[in-house]
């Protein structure tokens, strides 16, 4: 899945439409953010996670521990 990426202008502007004031001088820092984040996320969803179970199967506590120290 290809993804444009976020320019700038359209930081701000998506920016004023979450009702957001953001600086003129922090569009550029926050586009690049926003598309650092959709890069990561982009890698994370080809992830092949099939046999990994949910958090609630993982009960805390209860594991061994059977290292030799």
């Amino acid at each position: 899945m290809s993804v444009t990426e976020l320019t700038p202008p359209e930081a701000a502007r998506w920016a004023a439409h979450a009702g957001l004031r953001l600086p003129a001088g922090r569009h550029a820092s926050v586009a690049a953010t926003a598309n650092h984040i959709r890069s990561v996320v982009a890698v994370l969803r080809e992830l092949d996670l099939g046999d990994t179970p949910p958090a609630p199967a993982f009960l805390a506590g209860q594991e061994m521990h059977d290292a030799a120290v």
